[in-house]
């Protein structure tokens, strides 16, 4: 017996036979249908994210281009190809490859400098697109593990740029892989090996290169878009977060769906980030090498950095001191220990540390472990936001000694006095930024209430009649006024007994930490002190030099 449900739908095109033989053996429209319809809300701060996966992009397909030309090998040769100066010059295969890149195949140089400058775009949209989760609070319960993720994926960033200006084999390079092989030889007991492993003997070795050129393109690309797609899952099942705004609610998201809206946008936001890449990497020029030379380990040359991101690693060591106040070298059971390498990076790993566990400390700390969707205004969250300024100023110094001797000689100034205020600003640096930001988090907060309780300042001064000039202060819209008061009042948690009636030791700590981290707040209006200041204003009398502002000039 034939009934309704044995209906099936037979296209009559071409195209739409293909497209109905697909969707029935893999189920394409009921995904499309799904995911089209997620909705993700609309703020300009959540496009730095899609700017790290469009930068992404493009380094895939640019350096898919140049691994088809690039030669990683040091097997020395005699370069003959057309840039004349290098012409007859000894060479490794590798920096050889890299200057036929860039002379001798059509669009090289241009895909080369594209390569480069997305990959520090890709670098620099990621590191916002993390500051903005942070200080939003967007790593809370559901997405501590998102987290992780992207500190994993902004670690393998670091680890894959590293790898990836270091193939060259020129003298820039290879300066950053001689300080690779010192951290790497100072570490206690197992340095020595990982230092031969790496590089396949004494530095510079003869498989450093090669070695790189398999982590570069294959190992780093497929853990980036393994976490890139972990991270995207995640977005899904958890939803995406949004900021306060009327209707917006823990168990709702307010925005537009992928499909059209998103998706339209999502393409034209990917060729705007790709032309303004061209266009970049078509006038400016990066990484010239042909200037520096292939790699020879008995010059060091002057002024040579690495890429921002690595700058913390260079600067710290910069900022070591050599051997004051005392040698910086011990010795413990026969083994050397060198300080003034170690040192100098065991606070960045202490910071990374910090990074991956915050979610658990705040949550440790504020006892919160409800699921948050609606984010947080940094202002709002004083002590997060002071933290996270405290962190980039520690890594924005040590970036910024990494370029010591370029400051010293572009403003005429004395390198070592240059290395002496960084010094200085290196413990004092983290400590004045944690205590600015955190005041300037109070004084927005102070003046969000004022502006509840008052209005906004309109700029026009109006005399009364008894001659007394008044600013009128013109009254918030309800949506303005819902986002300055609607925040959570965060409070401090005091220490409390066990089960057994008993405060440890991590409790007591818990409490101080809760202290030092609301102790110092400023409580969001109430509807009773909304409806009190509004009230005041609108029961006051009518009289000369005294009563409202409002009232008399409407009078």
């Amino acid at each position: 017996m034939s009934t309704t449900a044995d209906f099936e739908y037979r296209p009559t095109t071409r195209t739409g036979r293909i497209a109905n033989f697909v969707d029935t053996r893999v189920g394409g429209s009921s995904i499309v249908k799904e995911f089209g319809r997620k909705v993700f809300p609309d703020h300009w701060s959540f496009m730095f994210g899609e700017v790290a996966l469009y930068s992404f992009i493009i380094l895939l397909l640019s350096g898919t281009f140049l691994a088809l030309w690039f030669d990683p090998t040091m097997t020395s040769m005699e370069y003959q190809g057309n840039y004349v100066p290098m012409q007859g010059v000894e060479m490794s295969g590798a920096y050889a490859s890299t200057l036929n890149i860039s002379f001798d195949i059509r669009g090289g140089l241009f895909l080369r400098q594209l390569h480069h400058w997305s990959a520090l775009l890709f670098v620099m949209a990621l590191s916002v697109h993390m500051l903005r989760v942070f200080f939003t609070g967007a790593f809370r319960r559901p997405r501590e593990l998102n987290w992780v993720v992207g500190c994993v994926l902004f670690i393998l960033a670091i680890v894959a740029g590293f790898s990836g200006y270091s193939l060259p084999d020129d003298v820039l390079s290879g300066n950053g892989l001689r300080i690779a092989d010192a951290i790497a030889k100072s570490v206690p007991v197992v340095g020595t090996y990982i230092s031969m492993f790496m590089f396949g003997g004494e530095f510079p070795g003869h498989a450093i290169i090669g070695r790189l050129y398999i982590v570069h393109v294959l190992i780093i690309p497929a853990l980036i878009l393994m976490m890139i797609v972990v991270h995207l899952f995640m977005v899904v099942v958890h939803k995406h977060t949004q900021f306060p705004g009327p209707g917006r609610t823990e168990q709702n998201v307010v925005g537009f769906p992928v499909g059209p809206i998103y998706a339209a946008k999502a393409g034209g936001f990917f060729f705007i980030v790709f032309g303004i890449l061209a266009l970049i990497a078509g006038t400016t020029t990066i990484n010239a090498i042909w200037n520096y030379g292939p790699y020879d380990p008995s010059p060091v040359q002057a002024g040579s950095q690495p890429d921002w991101y690595m700058g913390f690693s260079d600067g710290g060591l910069r900022l070591m001191p050599g051997s004051w106040p005392f040698s910086w070298e011990i010795d413990i059971f026969g083994l050397a220990i060198p300080l003034a390498i170690l040192l100098p990076l065991i606070p960045m790993a202490g910071m990374f540390g910090v990074m991956f566990a915050w979610p658990w400390i705040e949550r440790w700390v504020t006892g919160d472990d409800r699921v948050h969707n609606i984010l947080d205004r940094p202002r709002n969250a004083p002590f997060r936001t002071a933290v996270g300024a405290a962190g980039v100023t520690f890594y924005a110094v040590q970036m910024i000694a990494a370029s010591g001797d370029l400051i010293a000689t572009h403003f005429h100034v004395a390198v070592n006095d240059v290395i002496y205020w960084l010094r200085a600003l290196y413990f004092l640096g983290p400590i004045l930024a944690f205590i600015i930001v955190r005041r300037f988090c109070l004084a927005l907060q102070r003046k969000d209430r004022e502006i509840v309780l008052h209005g906004r300042e309109s700029g026009r001064i109006q005399a009364l009649p008894h001659g007394e000039f008044v600013e009128v202060h013109e009254p918030l819209d309800e949506y303005r006024r819902y986002k300055l008061v609607d925040f959570e009042d965060r409070q401090v948690q005091p220490a409390r007994a066990n089960a057994k009636g008993k405060i440890t030791s991590s409790e007591k700590m818990r409490g101080r930490l809760s202290r030092f981290f609301f102790e110092d707040r400023v409580a969001p209006v109430t509807p009773a002190e909304l409806e009190a200041a509004h009230g005041h204003h609108d029961a006051e009398p009518v009289a000369v030099g005294a009563g409202s502002h409002t009232t008399q000039l409407e009078r």
